[in-house]
């Protein structure tokens, strides 16, 4: 008699950090090494709302966005073994570290401003880069969302990383974590 296999529910695993951290690019490969379900929370908002982010804070605004943010991390993906991409602002308002922590592990991913203009600077996808310097606008966001970054599980530096570098690290991190 054959016991068949228990399916191990792993904690779910939130990927935090500024844009252009690799939060998606590593996080898909480090679910794909933990056998986990990969979703983008900005992706699903947007397959979801039938809209663009873009589109979403054009129309909507910003506040609006938060608030579908704070709605997909409350109900709209599975309880355990989802390592979720989140966009760069879920975790700044009010509770949401709180919200993401009692829901399964968070971890930040980091990187220096040079280094996320350089990622970003060809991406127009993102609306909070959109001015005349991006640089700067980089640098006042950061200084305002990196202690909430810094309340994750854990910092990962994506500093001179490529992603598979960087997923093996959270791999390695969040084995550690879950036993």
């Amino acid at each position: 008699m054959n016991p068949k296999k228990k399916k191990v529910n792993l904690p779910n695993l939130y990927l935090i950090g500024f844009m252009g951290t690799g939060k998606s690019s590593a996080g898909k490969c480090a679910a794909q090494k933990l056998k986990m379900q990969f979703l983008d929370s900005d992706q699903q908002i947007e397959a979801k709302y039938g809209s663009t982010i873009s589109m979403i804070f054009e129309k909507e605004g910003e506040v609006k966005f938060r608030e579908l943010e704070k709605k997909f991390i409350q109900s709209g993906c599975p309880k355990t073994n989802c390592l979720i991409s989140c966009g760069g602002g879920l975790p700044i308002p009010q509770g949401m570290i709180e919200l993401l922590k009692s829901k399964g592990k968070v971890f930040s991913l980091d990187a220096s401003v040079g280094t996320i203009l350089e990622r970003t600077s060809e991406n127009n996808s993102r609306p909070l880069l959109q001015t005349e310097n991006p640089k700067d606008a980089i640098q006042s966001l950061l200084k305002i969302r990196e202690p909430k970054y810094l309340l994750a599980d854990q910092v990962i530096s994506t500093e001179q990383r490529n992603s598979q570098q960087v997923a093996d690290e959270i791999v390695k991190e969040y084995l550690k974590l879950t036993g």
